[in-house]
């Protein structure tokens, strides 16, 4: 079988890889889905050319913790507290999706994401109220075209009433997922596990929940020491009690970690997501890109919450770095200093959703810079731009200025999925269209059921203290897996 080769030229490259570097005109040269060659000029004979002049050329930017499902209500909690959203979409309206509307969010999603040049996401799937939405939330990923780790959870949506047995049995069931989902594990979408919220559950289906991500050789994702108060979520000091933290976890949020907590995370080589828009927004504290400064971490950004946040990253490292670099001069102000120097810098920024991200997906060694023989993610970024032009600073335009219409064409293990500003495979209006439906059934079905949004006046934090103190485990924590 002939080579599929595809030699996108002219462009200003802007590798990631330290070994290249950045080249104010380059070629990067794609075979069969890989790179084969990133210099100043390539000769590639046949292949087919896609021209870069007046684009900058990146590697895809990399999502690590979105849940795209909520697609469907995009903007939804704008104004909401992290309780309203627990309340309102967790237990509203998770429980009104339909299988189809699942499908949908997930293809919905990921048709966003690559839009705006996100090419992988760490996909947060914890609407799982049924096999059959376990099967749609798969399909929708895999529909839209994006890479991803899609990370199963355990979740039920509705406590009271489970409609698909007990966690034993959604446990079990994660086997059939993984053999008819993810026979290998090389495929553009493959298989992680979401945690259910550490002592939101007994002590032991935490431990079921890891020890079974790790026979399947799942990634896994944790929401992390995101609640301030008695009912904090994380459990970091009682997973490494019992010898269960790792390199294969990514915390989302940390915000409430103390340093003890810190130290055994950054032990165990533990990864972290700063979900920077929606913790802002929500009160849920610092993000801690200090944290990891100080800790020897490399921090990595998610959209999170679509039903809050926007689904590009662009927005998310100029809220991160805006955010990090105040947090590094606030003390300096309040003493009526002016600083000398940015702490953080727009490229540090690029990094986070680049090779850091890359990393903490354990996808170093295949995506994250463009580097001969990872694969072929790439975005170019410009071309006829208005607001990405001229460019002094490359780096700097990209990561503040860039709008989602400027990423005007997107390579996925080598296949042209945007292309001139359009997506190759999906019509947005169409798919519009239909999200706009399913957001209309799904709130009719939470209206029906009684429910109204945001939450229920008067519930809080305090109703869930209960909860999570009975699930704690005693301080002779559980031995580990052997």
């Amino acid at each position: 079988m002939a080579q599929q080769r595809t030699l996108v030229t002219g462009g200003h490259v802007v590798s990631m890889d330290p070994a290249i570097g950045d080249l104010p005109v380059g070629d990067v040269l794609v075979e069969d889905g890989v790179i084969v060659a990133v210099a100043p000029a390539v000769p590639a004979g046949d292949a087919e050319v896609v021209d870069a002049t007046g684009h900058v050329v990146l590697p895809g930017l990399i999502d690590t913790h979105r849940h795209t499902w909520q697609s469907v209500v995009r903007g939804i909690c704008a104004d909401w507290t992290l309780g309203d959203y627990y309340f309102g979409i967790r237990l509203a309206i998770s429980p009104a999706m339909t299988p189809e509307d699942v499908r949908l969010g997930q293809l919905v999603g990921g048709a966003d994401a690559l839009n705006a040049g996100v090419t992988t996401l760490l996909d947060f799937s914890h609407t799982n109220n049924t096999p059959d939405h376990f099967d749609a939330a798969v399909t929708g990923i895999r529909e839209s075209g994006v890479r991803a780790a899609h990370c199963h959870g355990f979740f039920e949506s509705r406590p009271a009433e489970p409609r698909f047995g007990t966690h034993a049995d959604r446990v079990r069931d994660f086997a059939r997922l993984a053999e008819r989902h993810f026979p290998g594990r090389d495929g553009l979408v493959t298989l992680g596990v979401s945690l259910s919220e550490v002592f939101g559950q007994p002590w032991q289906q935490t431990v079921e929940e890891l020890t079974l991500a790790r026979e399947y050789g799942a990634l896994v994702v944790n929401h992390t020491g995101c609640v301030w108060g008695s009912c904090v979520t994380g459990g970091i000091r009682e997973l490494d009690a019992a010898g269960l933290l790792g390199p294969d976890i990514v915390h989302v949020h940390c915000n409430t970690l103390d340093d003890d907590e810190w130290t055994a995370l950054a032990r165990s080589g533990g990864k972290v997501s700063i979900s920077v828009e929606t913790e802002l927004n929500m009160g849920m504290g610092r993000p801690v890109f200090e944290r990891c400064r100080r800790h020897g971490l490399a921090p990595t950004l998610s959209a999170d919450v679509i039903s809050l946040n926007s689904g590009d990253l662009w927005h998310q490292m100029r809220f991160g770095l805006g955010f990090d670099r105040w947090d590094a001069t606030h003390a300096d102000n309040l003493a009526g200093r002016m600083p000398e120097t940015v702490t953080t810098t727009a490229r540090d920024a690029l990094t986070w959703t680049t090779v850091n991200a890359a990393d903490a997906m354990g996808m170093g060694d295949r995506i994250g810079s463009l580097t001969p023989g990872k694969r072929a993610d790439l975005v170019l970024v410009g071309g006829p731009s208005f607001e990405t032009s001229p460019r002094p600073d490359v780096v700097g335009s990209l990561v503040f200025q860039t709008t989602v219409a400027d990423v005007r064409t997107v390579l996925v293990d080598g296949r042209v999925v945007k292309q001139d500003g359009v997506l190759v495979d999906h019509d947005l209006r169409a798919l519009t269209r239909q999200a706009e439906a399913a957001c209309e059934g799904v709130l009719q079905r939470v209206a029906d059921n009684g429910q109204t949004l945001p939450g229920t006046p008067g519930n809080g934090w305090e109703l869930m203290e209960p909860l999570f103190q009975a699930n704690r485990p005693q301080p002779a924590a559980p031995a580990a897996r052997s």
